[in-house]
């Protein structure tokens, strides 16, 4: 389990393909720190397991299915990467819960100056749009964001500048691609009313009328 708060800006060496998977070999300082081989890491918000570590870099390996549906298969040397450790149960919860499972790549179809914020506009899928409300959160390349707004197939984030210096995010341009994780407590709530629904006896109205929504 991830927070959403961006630890370091890793660098991509090489990208190493398999048969059906891919090495990727990163270069970082502080999240190697305590790191051990065996290890989770999010990389650009998706949890992969580190299997080699050296001075200055590590390597995590990526299944084939994490590639065709996350953006870690268009990585290539000299791409910057956001990296987070696992959550320690000891640790501050700063931003919110994010497992580091993708629920869709977002594309970057909007970027505008608001004030001393930047406001990026991402297309996404009606899936994903079904759990966005706005002021809630949500982890777009493995960042904890606040949704501004949302229309029917998009929705907006705001970067301060600070989250545009500690992520990969102040680069990113119209066109480009972001991994998208929804607030895991929105998915577990559409997943128990969208069962309700199929069940005999239970209704949303009838959630409503004994307190539950």
């Amino acid at each position: 389990m991830f927070t959403g708060l961006i630890e370091e800006l890793g660098v991509i060496q090489q990208v190493n393909r398999g048969e059906n998977y891919a090495r990727l070999l990163i270069k970082a300082i502080r999240v190697i720190e305590d790191l051990q081989i065996g290890d989770s890491i999010a990389v650009n918000g998706v949890c992969l397991t580190v299997v080699n570590i050296k001075p200055f870099l590590l390597t995590a390996e990526v299944m084939a299915e994490t590639l065709t549906k996350s953006n870690l298969g268009n990585l290539k040397p000299g791409d910057q990467v956001n990296l987070e450790r696992p959550l320690r149960l000891t640790d501050r919860l700063g931003g919110h819960l994010v497992s580091g499972h993708v629920d869709d790549v977002g594309i970057i179809t909007g970027k505008k100056k608001n004030g001393i914020a930047v406001l990026i506009t991402i297309l996404t899928s009606p899936p994903v749009m079904r759990s966005i409300v706005p002021k809630g959160s949500i982890a777009v390349d493995g960042t904890s964001l606040t949704i501004v707004a949302a229309q029917k197939n998009s929705f907006q984030v705001s970067l301060i500048p600070h989250t545009r210096q500690a992520t990969n995010l102040g680069n990113k341009k119209p066109g480009e691609t972001v991994n998208l994780e929804v607030d895991i407590i929105g998915k577990y709530i559409e997943n128990f009313l969208t069962g309700a629904k199929k069940r005999e006896g239970i209704s949303l109205d009838f959630l409503t009328a004994h307190g539950y929504t």
